[in-house]
C-alpha cells in the first residue's frame, strides 16, 4: 500500500541517490565543510540587518563586540573588544574603554570611531534587529550626540531613560552589537546606505574569520582571518535541504558537520563511533503567529481553541522526539524566569466549544505558511490534522524558510509556523519581541513579533517595559512569571516547541561549539586530526 509515509521514504531515497552521484572527495586539510539547511537568511549578512538563525552564526565568527558571552555560560558576560565599563550614578551615561592592539581583518586598529559608526548605522538603517539598540532611545536625529567617541580608545553612550548597566551589557552582546570597521565599510556606501547593500555579501570586521562568499540557499565560504589565527583555514557551509543528503554525505566523507539530522536518524548512529553528536537545548522556539488581521483569528475564542486543538505531546513523540521539547511560554527554559509549565492539552471537545462559543460552529477556512523543508513540513501535516478536527481547514502554503520569514514580517500571512532565538540571554528579549507594540501602523519603528502579527495590546507593552526597569532581581523574575502566564492565555501566539540542537561530526573534529544562542555557536577552535 502506497502510503504518505512510503511516499517520503522514497523521496529521501532518491534524493540520497542524487546526491550521490555529484557527492564530493573527502573534505581537504584545514577545511572546514558544513550541510546545513541555511534558506533562511532572508538579508543577507550585515550584521545591522540579518536577523536568522544561520545569518547569526556567522556573524559571530566573523565581527566581534564590545562584550560578549562567556562560552559555556550564557548568563555571564566578558570584555571582547571593550576593556572596561563604567556608568554614573543616574544610570544614563556608560562609558567604554577599549582594549589596546585590537585589530580588523584588514590590519587596522579597531578605535572608538568604529564602534560609534557601528552603532549609528545600526539606528539610522533601522532593519530589523534595530530595535535592541534603539529601544535605549537612540534615534537617527540624536545620534550624534547620543552615541559618541571623546577619544580613539572611549565611547560614550547616553540614555533615554536609567537603564541597568547589565542590561545595556546584554544587549550590546547581541548580533547587532557586532562593530564593523567605519573606513571599508565607507568606502563601499552608495546613496546613503552605510554599506548595507555591499555587506549583505562581504565582511568588514575582526572576528575569527572573513565572509569570502554568500550565495542565498546555497552556500556560504568563510577564510580565516590572519590576525585571529583560528585553527581552520576555511569554512564551507553547503545548503543541503534534505536530512537523509546530509547524512549521506557525512558517512562518505563529503561533510566534516552535518546540523538538521531527523531524530531516526540520530538514533541510528547514536552508537556509531564514527560519528560525535554533539547537543545543546537553545533558546530557539517553534511557534504559530496568528495574524489579527484576519476577522477569525482575531477572535480570543479562536486563538485559544487552535492552542486547545494540538496534540503537542503526540507531534513532538512522534516527529521530533530527539531535536525539540514541547513548551509553551515565550522565555525558553535556560532563560531566567521561564515558566516549565504546558498548561495546553489536546482537547478537541473543549476547542469546538470556543469556537461555537465565537460564532463559528462549523470553523472557518485560512492560509498556513511554513517552511517545506523537514521536519517543518511534517509538523506543519500534524497541525493541518489537528485543526481540521475542530473544524478550521488551512490552505497549505510550503517555502523556504527565507520566504515564510519575509512574508511575516511584511505582516502579510494569516497563519505561519515561523522560528524565534533569543537575541541576548535576558528576559526582556523574549518579552520584548512577543508582548511589546506600541504602534501598531505599518511605518512603526519597532516592528516586533507582537508587530508582526498586528497584535495592539497597550497594558501588556506596559507591564513589559516596567519589568525591564525593575532592579530587584527577584521581583523582576516574578513579573516575567505572571507576564508569561497572561500571555498565554490572551496571546495570538501558539508556543509550541523549543529545538535541541543535534550537530553531528565525523570522529575527527573536535572543538566545534554549538552556542545556547545562534551567534555563539564558534568555528574558530575547530580541528580535524
Amino acid at each position: 500500500m502506497l502510503t504518505r509515509r512510503s511516499m517520503l521514504a522514497a523521496a529521501a531515497a532518491a534524493a540520497s541517490l542524487n546526491y550521490a552521484k555529484l557527492a564530493l572527495a573527502d573534505t581537504p586539510p584545514g577545511v572546514l565543510v558544513m550541510a546545513m539547511q541555511i534558506d533562511d537568511i532572508a538579508s543577507g549578512l550585515d550584521p545591522a540587518e540579518s536577523f536568522e538563525f544561520s545569518g547569526g552564526e556567522v556573524i559571530g565568527n566573523v565581527y566581534r563586540k564590545l562584550v560578549t558571552n562567556t562560552e559555556g555560560k550564557p548568563g555571564t558576560l566578558e570584555g571582547d573588544l571593550a576593556e572596561t565599563w563604567t556608568g554614573n550614578q543616574e544610570g544614563t551615561e556608560f562609558t567604554f574603554k577599549l582594549k589596546s592592539g585590537q585589530v580588523f581583518a584588514s590590519g587596522k586598529p579597531v578605535t572608538s570611531a568604529d564602534v560609534v559608526y557601528s552603532f549609528q548605522r545600526v539606528v539610522a538603517l533601522n532593519k530589523s534587529p534595530a530595535f535592541i539598540i534603539n529601544q535605549f532611545g537612540f534615534t537617527k536625529d540624536n545620534m550624534a550626540e547620543r552615541i559618541t567617541a571623546p577619544d580613539a580608545s572611549t565611547v560614550v553612550l547616553k540614555t533615554a531613560e536609567p537603564t541597568a548597566i547589565t542590561f545595556l551589557l546584554f544587549c550590546l552582546s547581541a548580533a547587532v552589537g557586532s562593530i564593523v570597521e567605519k573606513a571599508a565599510v565607507e568606502a563601499q556606501a552608495k546613496d546613503n546606505d552605510y554599506g548595507n547593500g555591499w555587506l549583505k555579501q562581504n565582511s568588514a570586521g575582526g572576528g575569527a574569520y572573513t565572509l569570502r562568499s554568500w550565495q542565498a540557499s546555497n552556500s556560504i565560504m568563510l577564510d580565516a582571518n590572519s590576525y585571529n589565527q583560528p585553527k581552520i583555514r576555511r569554512v564551507i557551509i553547503r545548503h543541503v535541504a534534505d536530512p537523509s543528503a546530509q547524512l549521506l554525505g557525512l558517512s562518505r566523507g563529503d561533510f566534516d558537520i552535518v546540523r538538521n539530522l531527523a531524530a531516526d536518524q540520530i538514533t541510528q548512529i547514536r552508537s556509531d563511533d564514527k560519528y560525535k553528536i554533539i547537543t545543546q537545548r537553545r533558546a530557539n522556539l517553534l511557534y504559530l503567529s496568528l495574524s489579527q488581521k484576519n476577522q477569525y483569528l482575531a477572535k480570543p475564542e479562536v486563538r485559544q481553541a487552535i492552542k486547545m486543538a494540538l496534540d503537542y505531546d503526540g507531534i513532538q513523540k512522534n516527529i521530533v522526539p530527539t531535536t525539540f521539547a514541547v513548551h509553551q511560554a515565550f522565555l525558553p527554559e535556560g532563560l531566567p524566569g521561564a515558566l516549565t509549565a504546558k498548561p495546553f492539552k489536546q482537547d478537541i471537545a473543549g476547542a469546538k466549544a470556543l469556537l461555537a462559543k465565537a460564532g463559528l460552529p462549523d470553523g472557518f477556512e485560512v492560509s498556513f505558511d511554513y517552511t517545506s523543508s523537514a521536519p517543518y513540513s511534517d509538523i506543519a501535516q500534524a497541525i493541518q490534522a489537528n485543526l481540521a478536527q475542530i473544524g478550521v481547514r488551512l490552505r497549505m502554503l510550503p517555502g523556504q524558510q527565507g520566504a515564510v520569514i519575509t512574508k511575516t514580517r511584511a505582516r502579510q500571512h494569516e497563519i505561519a509556523m515561523v522560528r524565534w532565538g533569543s537575541d541576548y540571554f535576558d528576559p526582556h528579549s523574549n518579552a520584548e519581541a512577543f508582548s511589546v507594540n506600541a504602534d501598531n501602523s505599518d511605518g512603526a519603528r519597532n516592528r516586533t513579533l507582537a508587530w508582526r502579527a498586528s497584535w495592539e495590546i497597550p497594558e501588556l507593552t506596559k507591564r513589559t517595559m516596567a519589568a525591564v526597569k525593575e532592579s530587584d532581581p527577584q521581583k523582576r523574575i516574578e513579573i516575567y512569571e505572571a507576564l508569561q502566564k497572561d500571555h498565554q492565555q490572551q496571546s495570538p501566539f501558539v508556543i509550541m516547541l523549543q529545538e535541541i540542537q543535534n550537530a553531528v561530526t565525523s570522529a575527527k573534529v573536535s572543538g566545534f561549539v554549538v552556542g545556547v544562542m545562534s551567534d555563539q555557536t564558534g568555528f574558530s577552535k575547530t580541528t580535524k586530526s
